[in-house]
């Protein structure tokens, strides 16, 4: 998409410069003049809260990468004197910790914004299938960070999640049980699968920031959808430059998210982790409860909520990956929750569910636990396959403006009415 204005280089050296390496241009057309929708809310501000937050990451991880070692007999110890021994050791660990719990809270508000206003539709849909290869990296990334600690939580999630591979010995006798050596490095989570996991949670995040890099080359080919579904029909009148309009608002949007990023790591930096993780690793003594990080838990429900090994597993996975359908299960022509009355009540449903799923994945695989995660999985798959084919074919949608431009005025003039009314009044 063309920008509002044409970058001229004006001095000697810019003018030299532009005809060897065009990086002012590009600079200019994809940050500066670059057009965006006029009606663009807060919840578009994510995607630079996590662009920032990918920064905090590497940065955080390159430098606490430098003091740590990856060694079973040592892990833990160099996690302690990082905390202790290392000036502002304490400060990193904590924001690498809490930061990839910041990550996942704004991933998942990016994610079920886009699932609301339907960011996956055409001609988005590599788009967001790019976005859900940066999910599935981050949450192999996150896997493999969380193991560096060496606590016991560290080492029996390890063990756990490993394991689950073997699963597949059921499809392709072998091939379960060769995934796991590979993993492990030899016949139990050990040394070499430490070492394994530290190489690829070192490497994940620079794979994730290219794939990040063409997920932004996505959005600028495309244009950014917006509240209401509607396309630019006048780029005059529907967009605005990027800057300063979508700047200033991704600032208040990252000081904002960064407010509550300095409450949890100043205040309560612990409260997302968890007290066996405070312990060294001991093969020999299991947690009475093995969980996941938080992040990880609806999918964990899912997981345990299939009686079969196999059958749990591919409903994990399944879970994950069915989001990347989502472009070809949703029927519906309109893209805007905001215009689709009943969509709207089943995709609120669908948010608590997986709220509860997150609730249910951290408690135990018994009882009434298990009869609702049961119940709740079947929703989230009934939501993708069922229910948002249907829709498509069998709602009816409220009337869609004509442009940008007039949904703009509409929502201004209705927010004029009250005032004129108290004023005659």
């Amino acid at each position: 998409m063309e920008g509002h204005s044409v970058y001229v280089p004006k001095s000697g050296f810019t003018k030299w410069l532009e005809a060897r390496l065009p990086i002012i241009s590009l600079t200019h057309s994809s940050a500066v003049a670059y057009p965006v929708p006029r009606n663009l809310n807060y919840f578009w501000t994510f995607g630079a809260i996590l662009t920032m937050m990918l920064v905090v990451q590497i940065v955080t991880g390159v430098v606490l990468a430098m003091h740590y070692v990856p060694n079973a007999k040592l892990a833990f110890a160099s996690v302690e004197a990082i905390m202790r021994d290392v000036n502002f050791g304490w400060l990193l660990r904590y924001m690498h910790a809490n930061g990839a719990s910041m990550f996942f809270i704004a991933v998942y508000i990016h994610i079920f914004r886009g699932m609301y206003y339907g960011s996956y539709k055409a001609p988005r849909e590599v788009l967001w299938i790019l976005g859900v290869i940066i999910f599935l990296l981050m949450m192999a990334t996150a896997f493999m960070g969380y193991v560096l600690p060496w606590g016991q939580m560290s080492f029996w999630g390890a063990t756990v999640i490993t394991n689950l591979f073997s699963a597949f010995d059921e499809i392709i006798p072998g091939v379960g049980t060769w995934i796991v050596t590979l993993l492990w490095g030899g016949f139990a989570v050990d040394n070499p699968t430490l070492n394994r996991f530290f190489a690829l949670h070192y490497l994940l995040p620079f794979m994730l920031a290219g794939v990040v890099g063409l997920h932004i080359w996505a959005l600028h080919h495309v244009g950014q959808n917006n509240p209401t579904g509607v396309e630019v029909k006048n780029i005059c009148k529907d967009t605005v430059p990027f800057t300063p309009y979508a700047t200033v608002k991704d600032a208040v949007g990252v000081v904002f998210f960064l407010i509550l990023f300095a409450w949890f790591l100043f205040y309560i930096p612990n409260f997302m982790g968890h007290a066996d993780n405070y312990i060294e690793a001991n093969p020999s003594v299991t947690p009475a409860h093995i969980v996941p990080e938080w992040y990880f838990l609806p999918f964990y429900a899912i997981l345990r909520a299939i009686p079969s090994k196999l059958g749990g597993v591919l409903a994990m996975f399944s879970a994950v990956l069915i989001l990347a359908f989502l472009p070809w299960l949703d029927t519906s022509k309109v893209r805007s929750g905001n215009y689709r009355p009943v969509f709207r009540v089943f995709f609120w449903l669908f948010v608590a569910a997986c709220v509860v799923l997150g609730w249910l994945g951290a408690k135990p695989a018994e009882g009434g636990y298990t009869l609702a995660a049961q119940i709740l999985t079947v929703f989230y798959f009934s939501y993708f396959l069922i229910i948002l084919p249907l829709l498509g074919l069998f709602e009816t949608p409220r009337q869609l403006p004509g442009s940008i431009a007039e949904a703009v005025l509409a929502k201004k003039a209705k927010r004029a009415a009250p005032a004129d009314a108290s004023v005659n009044g």
